[in-house]
């Protein structure tokens, strides 16, 4: 989390997550990840957690989870690609493919509900590959994302998030930042 705080990616406000949830605190784990030396480092950690694993391809949803599924998976000596929405379904496009038996490591930026890993799990194992684990940089969910397979991170932090019609700062009417890649 230091780390996050020098790069001025721990955020207070209020803020639309991508899961659609409101926060009080926001991780734009983009500014952590621009630096390669940083990214290289807090991927190496992430990927030894499934050091020993075998793992043939690392999957990271769209777009937090580009780079640091690439970089998890150089550390691994995988291939690293990412899945996108296609008409709101996750898919693969872009020439990228799984194999039936390939061993999968699912890996995002940050999990809130895990709604984007899980859905990666889903299609994986839809393909045929069997997904041994699924990993971030920072898990906000308290403990709550689950996802059938072992989930480790680096960091847990237990931020709150609230639906809309529950949020507090919504009902305090201060104004809302949506900073992610997708809106719900």
């Amino acid at each position: 989390m230091k780390i996050f705080g020098r790069c001025d990616a721990f955020h207070k406000g209020h803020f639309k997550l991508s899961s659609g949830l409101h926060s009080e605190y926001y991780l734009q784990c983009a500014l952590v990840l621009a630096d390669p030396k940083v990214a290289a480092k807090l991927c190496k950690g992430l990927a030894n957690k499934f050091k020993g694993k075998k793992i043939d391809i690392v999957i990271g949803p769209a777009i937090g989870g580009i780079t640091a599924a690439y970089e998890v998976a150089r550390s691994l000596g995988a291939r690293g690609i990412f899945s996108e929405r296609e008409e709101g379904k996750m898919t693969l496009r872009r020439g990228f493919r799984l194999n039936r038996g390939e061993r999968v490591l699912v890996v995002e930026d940050v999990t809130t509900t895990g709604g984007s890993a899980k859905e990666v799990v889903e299609m994986a194992k839809s393909l045929g590959a069997k997904v041994i684990g699924v990993g971030a940089i920072v898990d906000r969910s308290s403990g709550k994302a689950r996802f059938g397979v072992p989930f480790k991170s680096l960091a847990k932090l237990n931020i709150k998030a609230y639906r809309a019609e529950k949020c507090p700062l919504c009902k305090n009417g201060i104004p809302i930042i949506k900073p992610g890649s997708r809106s719900k």
